[in-house]
């Protein structure tokens, strides 16, 4: 593998367009040093032009929907105006899609499981095992679950859907995947998933909160074979973190039937006895609306499409070929998902890379990551739990002693997650800091076996 064909002399810092990457972090020495950030698929530092317009706006803050004074005619003018952008962001069908305002995606894929879900029926849902427990737990306790199987390396096995689908011969409901893992970073083949699920009569939804903030997204024209049915994502993962997701999907679905939850604004009638709901999307925001999120979401929107969604994917995809191309040297080291060999590979994953140190337990790595260089990444499962047990082959045996005993160290990776503003001088610091990580435990295991 050689990344170095990539253009790093021409490469773009975006540091500048972000607030908070020069906060001072401690170290275990007592000094102090400027924080590296390696954590972004947790969550995501503000762009300066959110704060911007957050202080912009808030003077002019008011109730959405609720009033008919300036302001709050100003703010649900706003409000409704951030749909249209959202949904062009991502390619939405404005004539047949609705763009529905939730806290994050995790509350998004929850609604929809309950807008799905009927009472009487024991519908199927395909999902897959590389899923995020936000995209797995929903759909549990509704639903006829069956899951589509990864290979050796975590990737989607096409062929294992196809026979789901050809086994349920038309009572799948829907076919829900994520458009990226937030363990991996693979990649999944959207349209040809729609394309697979339409074909047999389902819906598809896509967990976009790992895709949306690092690769152009188009959920394509409804009439397309291709078309995504229903997208969730949040905001907090592209750089407006303050607490808003979005869920989109047919008009004509989120008219029928009543909301998930009701309350203020969902309803245009109510007596004793009779109600008359709101037309979807407000039916399905009950509530005072995070305004504030809205805007701030709006904001990161417009200064990535100011980017280009495609040059925020390449910077991204030449950091990571970057970061490959030096820890695959590096001995000790057991990488999950396969290592990309070239530029084709690479194109198929975003910024996200798992490993594991030999003879170290990954929490330890990533506080000794954090404690000597400032470097903040996250370890343990990521809220994928099943999925990380099949890349570290843990036996249901070993599972059913964690369950029995939940006190035992949890198995896990360390996982490095990239965005836009990291730079190939930070990898450099990570790739030193982890080097002195590896080295000590290598002696000190050659110490342990020598009977030091």
């Amino acid at each position: 593998m050689n990344f170095r064909f990539f253009p790093f002399a021409q490469r773009m810092n975006y540091g500048h367009l972000f607030l908070g990457l020069d906060t001072q972090v401690p170290l275990a020495s007592g000094s102090s040093i400027t924080g590296i950030n390696f954590d972004n698929g947790a969550t995501t530092p503000p762009l300066r032009s959110v704060m911007e317009e957050i202080n912009r706006f808030a003077p002019m803050y008011g109730s959405v929907h609720r009033g008919a004074g300036y302001k709050s005619v100003v703010s649900s003018q706003i409000y409704e105006q951030a749909r249209t952008e959202v949904l062009k962001f991502v390619g939405g069908d404005p004539r047949t899609d609705v763009v529905i305002f939730v806290k994050n995606a995790s509350e998004a894929l929850n609604k929809l499981a309950n807008r799905l879900y009927h009472k009487h029926k024991r519908e199927v849902v395909l999902t897959t095992w590389m899923e995020h427990h936000s995209n797995l737990l929903p759909w549990r306790e509704k639903f006829s679950v069956d899951y589509i199987e990864v290979d050796e390396q975590g990737r989607l096995r096409l062929d294992d859907l196809v026979a789901k689908l050809e086994r349920y011969q038309g009572a799948v409901k829907l076919v829900t995947v994520t458009g990226a893992s937030n363990v991996t970073g693979h990649r999944n083949p959207i349209y040809k998933i729609a394309e697979l699920a339409h074909r047999y009569g389902a819906k598809i939804c896509v967990d976009g909160a790992q895709l949306v903030p690092h690769a152009p997204v188009d959920m394509r024209p409804s009439h397309s074979p291709e078309h995504i049915d229903f997208l969730a994502f949040s905001a907090h993962k592209m750089y407006a973190p303050f607490g808003t997701g979005v869920l989109i999907g047919p008009r004509a679905f989120f008219e029928q039937g009543a909301p998930d939850y009701s309350g203020g604004g969902t309803a245009q009638l109510v007596t004793p006895d009779r109600i008359i709901w709101e037309d979807a999307p407000h039916k399905e925001e009950a509530g005072t609306p995070n305004l504030m999120g809205v805007v701030a979401l709006v904001a990161a929107i417009r200064t990535l499409s100011a980017l280009g969604m495609k040059k925020v994917l390449q910077h991204e995809e030449e950091l990571l070929g970057y970061a490959y191309e030096r820890l695959r040297w590096m001995d000790g080291l057991t990488f999950y998902g396969g290592i990309p060999l070239n530029q084709q590979q690479l194109s198929q994953r975003i910024g996200v890379i798992p490993f594991n140190v030999e003879g170290l337990f990954h929490e330890d790595v990533a506080e000794l990551l954090a404690r000597e260089g400032g470097i903040a990444v996250r370890n343990g499962c990521f809220c994928a739990q099943p999925y990380v047990q099949r890349l570290l082959h843990i036996s249901k045996q070993e599972m059913e002693q964690h369950m029995a005993n939940p006190s035992l160290p949890h198995p896990g990776m360390v996982r490095v997650s990239l965005g836009l503003y990291n730079t190939k001088e930070e990898i450099d610091v990570f790739i030193d800091i982890l080097g002195r990580i590896v080295s000590t435990r290598s002696r000190s295991l050659r110490s342990a076996k020598m009977g030091y």
